[in-house]
């Protein structure tokens, strides 16, 4: 039995087009955007045998996004994934979308059990969520982009990927407690 109560802006938001829904609107092409750039962004080598591709810098918007498009449409931020994987497909190449479909599937359950089963704050779930996500989002995407295109499952494309996810978190989670948590204290 699910402990989800859906708050009122989520119900509110299902009446609005698409394009009334901000964070939805940026979570469906940020994803297709991001894998497609894995497939020509350029290799930097910081130190020998650490290369990394400079896309991972901006991985984690895409997790602190998908925390707030869940909060504009609750568990219909499943169908707005699958819209980006669709055009991922298109954009990026069918092994990409998988690859990608893959590691937002490990995520997504992972949020969606953090909204769903626990009633921390929401910058305390936005950063939970971050934590144990990142590592397995970014392992399983990174793997699957290794089978397109060499060299992307290293350990600097690994680290830097994790750290950017979680400092796109620590961001969003300092903005958050500051803001939309105060208000509700």
């Amino acid at each position: 039995m699910s402990t989800y109560s859906e708050p009122a802006e989520i119900s509110e938001s299902r009446e609005k087009p698409i394009w009334a829904i901000p964070f939805t609107l940026v979570y469906v092409l940020l994803i297709p955007f991001i894998n497609w750039s894995f497939t020509w962004a350029p290799m930097w080598e910081l130190l020998p045998g650490w290369a990394f591709n400079p896309v991972t810098i901006v991985t984690g918007l895409v997790l602190v996004v998908r925390d707030f498009a869940q909060r504009e449409i609750g568990h219909n931020v499943l169908i707005a994934m699958a819209i980006a994987l669709m055009l991922t497909a298109v954009f990026a190449g069918k092994e990409l979308a998988l690859a990608s479909g893959a590691a937002f599937a490990i995520s997504e359950i992972i949020d969606w059990a953090m909204f769903t089963f626990t009633k921390y704050k929401l910058s305390t779930r936005v950063l939970v969520s971050s934590a144990l996500a990142a590592p397995l989002d970014t392992t399983i995407f990174l793997y699957g982009a290794e089978m397109i295109r060499d060299n992307q499952l290293t350990v600097p494309n690994v680290t830097i990927s994790i750290a950017g996810k979680m400092l796109g978190a620590f961001v969003i989670w300092w903005i958050v407690r500051r803001t939309i948590d105060k208000s509700k204290a």
